[in-house]
């Protein structure tokens, strides 16, 4: 593996930099005092000026209008938008849109591509994915009481969602839901299907709040239901049955795309708590930075980041080199380290800005309320472990339990 960053990466890196500088730093400090719909004039007019930077939705093909980043480099990329929460946004590369755009693209149809991810490219439409039950644990992908049934040429689901993120204001949802509930492989169940949000019978029942903030239009979480609503069989994305491989291919990248945004998170709080060791002062020409606990947790910091890096790197590097599968063991490794390391350096920048990390003139606050479900989301921590030390250990000779 080369360790140098390529032409594109380093162009590509200057570039969001320097909109950063202009567009997006200068916006931040209203969206989060005004919230995310009373800034969506201002955003709509960032994401047109972003467009012009060739690098909107960057990370698909050039043929559907993306810039066509290779998946390598649309993580330090990512890496780079991490530094803002409307940093992902602005660029459309925000979740689920990505993780939707790329299931599209690699399974959807003509007619489905036509409909539903060209105008997600170009940024005119937004989407949703209801997967997660209130009824049943997250951790476990192949358990959903979610159905949809054939009725003559129509679909006709029935179901509760939760934690449906961007439904509000979203054009269309993917819906995992079980197609074949009695099929003895648990992980042929299910299948995805493409449902308008304006289909009769598909409502949201309220935005979740979370962490004291219900959000609004993209930046929610909204519990959903499905009362018998109905959408076209050709609505199918894949085929029939493949809903938790399709999960799976959408989660491997998925993955590498969030742990990179963690980094930058974690690169933004390492900058503001460097600043405020090296200018604040605990007493006339005493700085905050003199005291070997903060020196501690700024070295400290710097070497988890640097690691966390090198490791998302190495996993993206295999999963383009081999396969997501034969990264498996990677992509769970970063997940659970990645989630930590964030946790991490976000206590210790709050800490060393004092009184000043807990207001929202930085994004030191927001980041630590709402980023606590990195190690919740796309796996818990403890289900990435379990899967990695039971790799391990059946090459050590352990048998699976009765």
């Amino acid at each position: 593996m080369d360790f140098s960053e390529s032409e594109t990466v380093t162009t590509l890196r200057g570039v969001v930099r320097d909109f950063f500088k202009r567009e997006v730093l200068p916006l931040e400090a209203s969206v989060r005092r005004d919230g995310f719909v009373a800034s969506l004039p201002s955003l709509a007019r960032a994401r047109d000026r972003a467009r012009e930077t060739g690098l909107f939705a960057a990370f698909m093909p050039k043929d559907v209008g993306g810039a066509g980043l290779t998946l390598l480099e649309f993580a330090c990329m990512s890496e780079e938008l991490g530094r803002s929460p409307i940093g992902h946004y602005v660029f459309n590369c925000q979740a689920p849109d990505v993780g939707n755009m790329e299931l599209l693209h690699k399974f959807g149809t003509d007619a489905q591509k036509e409909r539903f991810l060209l105008p997600l490219v170009r940024g005119e439409i937004r989407s949703c994915f209801t997967m997660t039950e209130p009824e049943h644990a997250g951790s476990n992908p192949v358990w959903l009481s979610t159905t949809a049934r054939r009725d003559g040429d129509d679909w006709v689901i029935r179901g509760h969602k939760w934690f449906t993120t961007g439904h509000e204001g979203s054009a269309f949802a993917i819906c995992m839901a079980a197609t074949n509930p009695e099929a003895s492989e648990a992980h042929a169940r299910a299948s995805m299907i493409l449902v308008p949000t304006d289909t009769p019978g598909f409502e949201r029942i309220a935005n979740l709040s979370i962490m004291g903030d219900r959000g609004g239009d993209w930046a929610s979480h909204a519990e959903v239901t499905y009362h018998d609503a109905r959408v076209p069989l050709d609505n199918l994305l894949g085929g029939e049955g493949m809903g938790f491989a399709l999960a799976q291919e959408r989660l491997g990248p998925g993955r590498i795309h969030h742990c990179m945004r963690w980094i930058g998170i974690c690169e933004r709080a390492f900058e503001l708590m460097c600043t405020q060791a090296a200018t604040r002062e605990l007493a006339p020409g005493k700085p905050l930075g003199s005291r070997q606990m903060v020196q501690s947790w700024i070295a400290e910091s710097r070497a988890e980041i640097h690691a966390a890096r090198l490791m998302v790197l190495h996993a993206a590097w295999k999963i383009e080199h081999e396969s997501a599968y034969a990264a498996r063991e990677e992509i769970s490794l970063i997940k659970f380290t990645v989630a930590r390391t964030l946790q991490r350096v976000l206590d210790r920048a709050l800490q060393s800005l004092g009184g000043l990390g807990m207001t929202d003139d930085t994004p030191i606050a927001f980041w630590w309320s709402h980023e606590r479900a990195a190690r919740i989301y796309d796996g818990a921590d403890e289900v990435h472990i379990e899967a990695v030390a039971r790799r391990i250990l059946r090459s050590y000779g352990m048998k699976k339990p009765a």
